[in-house]
């Protein structure tokens, strides 16, 4: 499916057109509660709502990283109205609830037109560039979503709407593009396009991310806003890993805000990839093409080897405020058998260029603690 696409400060004017485009009457509107207004998007969009005469009905009542029982809620109201366009504002949260309240809507009718409007107001998830839908039945995490229905047809990435971010969502966030463009690197679903997206991601994220945490110049926020969206790109072609598979049960379990958890196995993973060989590669491209991955990837993180890269990753880490082993997170040691128990999901792990086995998970869990 085509993706129209519109980037820089102010980019939100945008939807005027889109919304004539699209002859939208009816909204329905997904975000996040507190980020909607704080980010300034709530005075932005419905300005535009209200110049072109739109109707439409909020829906927000979900959690970060959305139960199912949420989106169902959020399908019960969609389904009161005749609805002919949705809106997505906010993180990954909001614009997967919309992307799966499109999906459960059309499943019986899937050639009915209903355009999906995403606007991030984080620079990060990449869901505004992905068909994949997360969510959570339980302390479960579920993955859903169609290349045709999911993808949304719109997207405005205005980094306006992150200047207000809160520095620890920015960091989570923004280690999470990094995590999602380093693991589609390596990932054996790989291909030159995707590879290229995340270079192009990992060299803005690695040149940026700090000063887009750390202060409010407009720059590296809207670099990192671009890294995010290539970031997200790259794994709407190859899915993630190892390293994400690892992070749902940390998030789940223990609250660590999802980017975070992911990125925490991110520099140990590279090294156990790098020591990859015939016996264990799951790569068909074998172990010297994945050998040659992960030394062009230690190259773009811009160190020699992947044991100084952990370390740049980590220092990046604790630069921007994320702690980096999980007792400072205070985890218990012992939790460690939860992690491995519910974060071995066998499609993503599979998707890992090296074998990873529970025995091997378990010895870099314990070197992050």
């Amino acid at each position: 499916m085509k993706q129209r696409e519109y980037f820089g400060f102010n980019s939100i004017i945008n939807l005027w057109d889109i919304l004539k485009k699209e002859k939208s009457k009816n909204i329905f509107l997904v975000t996040g509660k507190r980020s909607y207004v704080l980010s300034g998007a709530k005075k932005g969009v419905e300005r535009i709502f209200q110049e072109i005469g739109i109707d439409y009905t909020r829906f927000s009542d979900f959690t970060p990283n959305p139960k199912i029982e949420q989106i169902q809620t959020g399908l019960n109201l969609f389904n009161q109205q005749n609805y002919d366009t949705i809106v997505a504002v906010g993180g990954g949260s909001p614009i997967d609830v919309a992307k799966a309240i499109k999906l459960f809507s059309l499943e019986k009718s899937p050639e009915r037109k209903l355009p999906l409007v995403a606007i991030p107001t984080t620079a990060g998830s990449g869901s505004e560039a992905t068909h994949f839908i997360v969510y959570y039945i339980g302390k479960e995490k579920q993955s859903k979503g169609d290349p045709n229905l999911t993808l949304p047809n719109y997207t405005i990435c205005d980094p306006q709407f992150t200047m207000s971010l809160p520095k620890n969502i920015a960091a989570s966030t923004g280690i999470d593009a990094l995590g999602q463009a380093v693991e589609s690197y390596w990932s054996i679903n790989s291909t030159p396009k995707s590879q290229e997206f995340s270079r192009q991601a990992i060299n803005l994220l690695m040149n940026n991310l700090e000063q887009a945490v750390n202060n409010l110049d407009k720059d590296p926020k809207k670099n990192v806003m671009r890294a995010a969206n290539l970031a997200g790109k790259a794994i709407n072609i190859t899915k993630t890993t190892a390293c994400h598979s690892i992070s749902y049960p940390i998030t789940s379990y223990f609250g660590i805000l999802h980017g975070h958890a992911a990125s925490l196995t991110l520099g140990e993973i590279l090294i156990y990839n790098s020591k990859i060989n015939k016996g264990d590669c799951l790569d068909k491209r074998g172990v010297k093409y994945v050998k040659k991955t992960i030394n062009e990837l230690t190259n773009l993180i811009g160190e020699n080897n992947s044991y100084e890269a952990k370390n740049k990753i980590q220092n990046l880490m604790q630069k921007i405020g994320l702690e980096i082993k999980l007792s400072q997170l205070s985890l218990k040691e012992g939790n460690i058998n939860i992690i491995i128990k519910k974060g071995f999901n066998p499609q993503r792990v599979k998707n890992n260029p090296r074998l990873l086995t529970k025995k091997n998970l378990k010895k870099i869990l314990k070197n992050i603690y």
